[in-house]
């Protein structure tokens, strides 16, 4: 007999489509109760001295949960929006609203497993019941063929494994009224509330708008609209634009869509227009993602640690002066400064940007690789801990498929993907007048040149904190 009411706890879950949580909660139980926690962990100091996340994160993030909120509207009910500590705040809703029942999901990374024990245990001391959810794979962690703890250590096993024997769980449908989750005298809550900015649209660079319908919208524009996905595998590496990869990573790291949903939309086009290694590389970048929230969940906060789980012994420096050009991108590496300022002004960097940033502080600068990946938690909109985390390591050198050649040559990666010089002038207004090639070399050039009749000068731009001169282009 379905009596008891429960609450449902968003985390990285927040949309209505494909959402177990949601339909399991709402099929068992006639009162919900709906509600989002802005972890005050926002707002702490992390190693590096800064806010764990940046005003445009958080912004993103304010974004895309008032987004759900009227999604949840539109269909009778409410989200109840609330900021504090997790477990804190989950077990005051529970004991306010008078609910027995727990429904919310599990996340990769530690602080938040640690947060779901740490409210687990408070609530089944009360007598109430905990339901937890696997949402933010595609891959269901109970499906594939191992337990987590022998889990592959390299990849491409884990890939070719699942490819044959692992079957993806069907899509869950959204709910069509939620008038049980209708709370009465909701007191309506703004961003300055919760001490966050609302930030506006960057001049330039990538923007993610907030939401669910904002995601699917992407979706059939790169699908459908555009058919950008038939070249996807050429394109992946680009810099410029938003049309060379899918920019999809902000929504799925939210849970603002879900993997499943877009695996979906993989097949649907491949069926019309058939299958090519563009939309077979989609679903490898799928599964790479599903392999790091699994290694994370095998190996827990070992992941984090400064040897990583390879145990390898670098001898990292902590030179806080060097580690903040890097940040502002004040290198005098035109490649790198040009990313890092993307980051900073969009809170978005391409793929071959944050491969690039990661090998030129790690082992150019040889600067700790854990200052790197909390400085990318902080800035990114599209922060996923598992694949930030799981990728500097990656790179670094100290986590999973190490390889002895995940050093890149700057100059000669920027050869081969901006040669024209395009994308460093369009983030270094410095380098504006800078023809072609030499905007990336303008350190290796003659300290005078005339450029179309402009001088060139040491004097234009910052002098780089490496010799450039050891990377053969």
């Amino acid at each position: 007999m379905v009596i008891s009411k429960a609450l449902v706890w968003f985390r990285n879950n927040l949309r209505l489509h494909d959402n177990r949580t949601i339909a399991e909660a709402t099929a068992r139980h006639k009162e919900i109760v709906f509600v989002y926690v802005f972890d005050e962990r926002h707002w702490k100091l992390s190693p590096i001295g800064q806010n764990m996340s940046s005003p445009r994160k958080l912004s993103f993030l304010w974004c895309s949960v008032i987004k759900l909120q009227q999604e949840i509207e539109k269909l009778g009910g409410s989200l109840l929006v609330v900021k504090g500590e997790q477990q804190e705040e989950v077990v005051k809703t529970m004991q306010k609203y008078q609910c027995e029942a727990l429904y919310t999901t599990e996340e990769p990374g530690v602080y938040e497993a640690l947060s779901l024990a740490n409210v687990e245990k408070a609530l089944m001391q009360k007598g109430m019941s905990v339901n937890i959810f696997n949402e933010s794979t595609l891959y269901h962690p109970d499906d594939i063929p191992w337990p987590i703890n022998k889990l592959p250590s390299v990849f491409t096993k884990f890939r070719k494994e699942n490819e044959k024997q692992t079957s993806i769980r069907e899509i869950v449908v959204s709910p069509t009224n939620l008038a049980m989750s209708k709370l009465q005298n909701l007191q309506k809550i703004a961003a300055e509330d919760f001490s966050i900015q609302e930030m506006n649209k960057p001049e330039k660079g990538t923007h993610f708008e907030a939401g669910e319908q904002a995601a699917f919208k992407r979706l059939s524009y790169y699908f459908d609209e555009t058919d950008l996905i038939k070249t996807y595998k050429e394109t992946r590496n680009g810099m410029i634009g938003i049309d060379f990869s899918s920019k999809l990573s902000a929504w799925l790291a939210n849970g603002s869509i879900s993997p499943r949903s877009v695996y979906q939309q993989l097949k649907n086009y491949e069926q019309k227009m058939g299958a090519n290694q563009s939309t077979y590389w989609l679903f490898f970048e799928l599964l790479w993602r599903d392999y790091f929230h699994f290694i994370m969940k095998k190996h827990g906060a070992h992941l984090f640690s400064k040897k990583g789980i390879q145990e390898e012994e670098y001898q990292w420096k902590r030179e806080k002066d060097i580690f903040d050009l890097w940040c502002k991108g004040e290198t005098g590496i035109p490649m790198i400064d040009a990313n890092m300022r993307e980051l900073n002004e969009t809170g978005y960097m391409s793929n071959r940007g944050r491969q690039l940033v990661a090998s030129f502080l790690t082992h150019d600068l040889e600067i700790d690789w854990r200052w790197g990946a909390y400085y990318f938690e902080r800035q990114l909109v599209d922060y996923d801990v598992a694949s930030n985390w799981g990728n500097w390591a990656y790179v670094a050198g100290v986590g999973n498929d190490p390889r002895n050649n995940r050093y890149f040559n700057i100059l000669s990666q920027a050869k081969r993907y901006d040669n024209s010089g395009e994308y460093v002038r369009l983030w270094l207004p410095e380098l504006k007048e800078i023809e072609g090639f030499n905007a990336h070399i303008i350190a290796l050039l003659d300290h005078d040149i005339v450029i179309n009749k402009v001088v060139v000068n040491r004097e234009r731009y910052v002098y780089p904190i490496v010799d450039m001169q050891k990377w053969d282009y």
